[in-house]
């Protein structure tokens, strides 16, 4: 029983204690920033007939789906062309703000309402990687993303902690949050209890988060070495370490459930599930090699077969990590694939976003060591001369 209870300490100790996978969460970050911003980006030229004031999928539409099934979006609060465009930019701000780094508590916030707000307001756009960029955006609020590889992280190290733009920007979000809270144009979207679901609604999540927002630069200006702060950091490694487990949960759930779904498909059975999409021009943007794929039958059929034996074998491949390991740069690479040949980047990016959450760290740190003396060799030749060996 001492062993046992001594065991138990030592893992409470390091879950309360220890922020496991900063640079997986990192990655995960930087992944998701980006394939949020490629979408808007690709598609800022049709945007307002995706979610705007020109879209099929009117207001009043919408309007009717988010009160039947209780969804968030900002973009029902106000009509016209000018607040769309706010939000739509602020998505672009806060995918690139995502992406470096920068005050990621209130960055991290503001990417999850535009990515909520946007896809809530049109349901039927998008290739699946929206469906995983709705989920992970709430989940990655609560991690602990920023301990590495951002810019808040080298603001730690440079001892640049504390700033009056970071008081500034919590009280102008809490200004406008109470705007949106007590202005009456919110509608159903800040409700503290889902009027559609038996579940909190968003005011809960939302003014949680801004409080221990400035809970946290309090008890970092006036306790910084005290037990609050202590209590603070603790509480905080739990949450990251929860969520990041419920992330990697939910990409071993997307696989199986894929994989057994498919198990189940008479084009995956007979091993003709790839060679349909090949044949249509939704999904060639390269018909040169769609064509040249498609007509090679024994390829399209061991593809289709590895694709289910693949995504079926990866939750079971977890217990063995080099086995995990294998399975997983397989994954990647058909993700790349399905990007290229199919068209779909931003599925495939967000896909290889989630599965970063398994990369090994020593990979991550060589691949981190490998961008810094690409940046020092492309820092020296711009200056015009040869970095010191």
């Amino acid at each position: 029983m001492a062993a046992v209870g001594a065991a138990f300490a030592r893992g409470f100790a390091a879950f309360t204690g220890r922020v496991f996978g900063p640079y997986q969460a990192a990655v995960v970050r930087i992944g998701f920033g980006l394939a949020w911003l490629a979408f808007l980006l690709r598609e800022w030229p049709e945007r307002r007939v995706l979610y705007g004031d020109r879209s099929p999928w009117s207001p009043d539409l919408a309007g009717q789906l988010l009160a039947d099934n209780g969804a968030f979006t900002v973009l029902t609060w106000f009509g016209g062309r000018f607040w769309f465009e706010l939000v739509y930019h602020l998505a672009v701000l806060a995918a690139v703000l995502v992406v470096l780094g920068w005050r990621t508590r209130a960055s991290g916030v503001l990417f999850m309402v535009t990515v909520l707000s946007l896809q809530n307001r049109n349901v039927f756009v998008g290739d699946g990687g929206d469906n995983v960029l709705h989920v992970m955006a709430v989940y990655l609020v609560l991690t602990r993303c920023a301990t590495v590889w951002s810019l808040d992280a080298r603001r730690r190290r440079t001892g640049a902690g504390r700033s009056r733009g970071a008081v500034a920007l919590w009280a102008v979000l809490g200004g406008a949050l109470t705007a949106a809270q007590f202005g009456g144009f919110s509608g159903g979207t800040l409700d503290w209890v889902s009027a559609a679901r038996p579940y909190p609604g968003f005011a809960p999540l939302l003014w949680g988060l801004w409080t221990v927002a400035g809970l946290w630069y309090a008890v970092n200006r006036w306790w910084p070495s005290g037990e609050p702060r202590a209590v603070l950091d603790a509480l905080a490694t739990m949450l990251h370490n929860c969520a990041l487990l419920v992330i990697a949960t939910e990409v071993v759930l997307i696989y199986s459930t894929a994989g057994w779904y498919k198990v189940q498909g008479s084009r995956w059975q007979d091993g003709t599930a790839l060679y349909y999409p090949l044949h249509l021009d939704y999904f060639a943007p390269w018909p040169w090699l769609s064509g040249l794929l498609g007509a090679a039958l024994l390829p399209v059929f061991l593809i289709t077969y590895g694709t289910v034996a693949v995504q079926v074998a990866f939750p079971f491949t977890l217990i063995d990590r080099r086995v995990k390991n294998v399975l997983l740069a397989v994954m990647m690479a058909e993700h790349a694939g399905i990007a290229v040949v199919l068209g779909l980047p931003v599925f495939s990016l967000a896909m290889i976003a989630a599965d970063a959450v398994f990369l090994p760290t020593t990979v991550l740190l060589r691949a981190g060591a490998g961008l810094s003396a690409l940046r020092v060799r492309l820092a020296a030749s711009r200056a015009g001369r040869t970095p010191l060996r």
